[in-house]
C-alpha cells in the first residue's frame, strides 16, 4: 500500500526506526534499525511493506527497494514469516542470502537466527532461479575484504558481519572490537557494546 516514507528520523530502538512526516511518527520495523542512526534528525527516504493480519497491522522499513523485495520473496517461503524474514536480512547482506541460495550453500543459510536445515532447503527450493537480478552486485571496497576477524568465536564473527552491512567501515570496526570482552557473549550483545563504543 506504501511505496516509501520520506521524513525525519525522530528515534531508533532495537527493534524499529521512528520517522515523522506530516506531524505523525511511523514506526518501522526494520532489519537494522541502528543503520539509521547516524541520521537521527534528518530527513531519510525509508521503502515499506505493510503486513497486515488477524492480530496484526505491521509496517516495515528498509534502506533499499532490493532488501525491500527479498524480504518479500523470503515471506513466500513457507516456514518463514517476518520476524524470521527480518532476522535473516540483520544478519546477512542481501547479496550474500541470494548468493547461498543460489550456491545451494545451506551451511550457511542455517547460521541465520530461526533458520533450521529444513527450513534452509525450503528456501532454496521456493527461492533458487528466482532471484536474479534483486540484488545488484555488491563488491567490496576498493577491492577490499569484508571486515571478519580471525576468530573461533562465532557469535563475535556475526556481531563483525552486522557491524559492516550497518555501514561500519573496516577501520571502524577494527578499532572497536579489542574493546570487546573477551568472554562469549551473543551476537545481539556484542552489537549493542560495539555501537555503544561508536558513539564514544
Amino acid at each position: 500500500m506504501y511505496e516509501y516514507i520520506k521524513g525525519i528520523i525522530d528515534s531508533v530502538s532495537p527493534d524499529y526506526v521512528v520517522v515523522e512526516n506530516g506531524g505523525i511518527g511511523y514506526r518501522l520495523l526494520a532489519p537494522n534499525p541502528y543503520i539509521f542512526s547516524k541520521s537521527i534528525g534528518q530527513e531519510r527516504k525509508i521503502f515499506t511493506y505493510q503486513h497486515v493480519r488477524e492480530d496484526l497491522i505491521a509496517l516495515y522499513g528498509f534502506e533499499t527497494a532490493e532488501e525491500r523485495a527479498l524480504f518479500q520473496k523470503l515471506l513466500n517461503v513457507s516456514g518463514i514469516g517476518p520476524k524470521g524474514a527480518l532476522a535473516i536480512l540483520a544478519y546477512g547482506q542481501p547479496q550474500q542470502v541470494v548468493d547461498a541460495i543460489e550456491n545451494e550453500n545451506e551451511s550457511f543459510l542455517v547460521k541465520f537466527p530461526g533458520v533450521g536445515k529444513k527450513t534452509a532447503r525450503q528456501m532454496i527450493l521456493d527461492l533458487k532461479g528466482k532471484l536474479q537480478g534483486l540484488v545488484p552486485e555488491m563488491p567490496d571496497e576498493a577491492g577490499g575484504e569484508k571486515a571478519v576477524p580471525a576468530s573461533t568465536n562465532q557469535n563475535l564473527e556475526e556481531a563483525v558481519l552486522a557491524l559492516a552491512a550497518l555501514g561500519y567501515s573496516e577501520k571502524e570496526i577494527a578499532k572497536v572490537v579489542p574493546e570487546l570482552p573477551e568472554e562469549v557473549l551473543s551476537a545481539d550483545e556484542y552489537i549493542k557494546l560495539a555501537l555503544k563504543a561508536m558513539v564514544k
